[in-house]
């Protein structure tokens, strides 16, 4: 009984956490997001075009970001060429909020699962900016890969990534392996 009910516990804290993340993301969205006459993309997605486009820069590539006109989209110019779009999906912002709901709801203490989550999340953020450029100089140098690179390659990038954060922090900071081991 007593193993069941850390799981209803876990599973709780993972879904209220996941639910209330999700719940404020998507009302951010709503009130953020331009859908009429002249289509503007949430600030979170112009500020991932933004660090794409300046990271992109400093990496040597000349890189250019601009508002798409026809959807909710910022353009990727890399070298002259359109070769990607930085889309509200882009953002890895549902990423970190499955990676926070995880590590809440096998929570270490106060400090510990503050640190790690801010830890996480700037890790997250950086390599998701590093994995959009990858992903559109491989779109421009192997066009008919797009679709392996951006529905298999870079996800497993950035889910491989925060299931090694999960594991790391089940055996290193959680209170579960304190239990277990102490």
């Amino acid at each position: 009984m007593k193993k069941n009910k850390a799981i209803i516990v876990f599973l709780v804290k993972f879904f209220a956490t996941y639910f209330v993340l999700f719940g404020v993301y998507s009302l951010y969205l709503n009130k953020t997001q331009q859908k009429t006459d002249v289509f503007a993309c949430s600030p979170i997605t112009g500020t991932v075009a933004n660090h794409v486009y300046k990271v992109a820069n400093m990496l040597g590539y000349d890189a250019q970001i601009e508002q798409h006109t026809d959807e909710l989209s910022i353009k990727f110019i890399l070298n002259g060429e359109y070769v990607s779009r930085i889309v509200e999906g882009c953002t890895a912002v549902s990423i970190i909020i499955l990676f926070l709901s995880f590590i809440i709801a096998f929570s270490g203490s106060i400090r510990d699962t503050f640190l790690f989550g801010l830890f996480g999340v700037i890790l997250i953020y950086i390599v998701n900016i590093l994995r959009i450029i990858a992903m559109s100089v491989l779109y421009q140098k192997f066009p008919e890969y797009q679709v392996i690179l951006h529905d298999l390659v870079f996800p497993a990038i950035i889910y491989g990534l925060t299931f090694v954060l999960w594991i790391t922090w089940v055996k290193f900071f959680s209170n579960l392996n304190k239990k277990t081991n102490g």
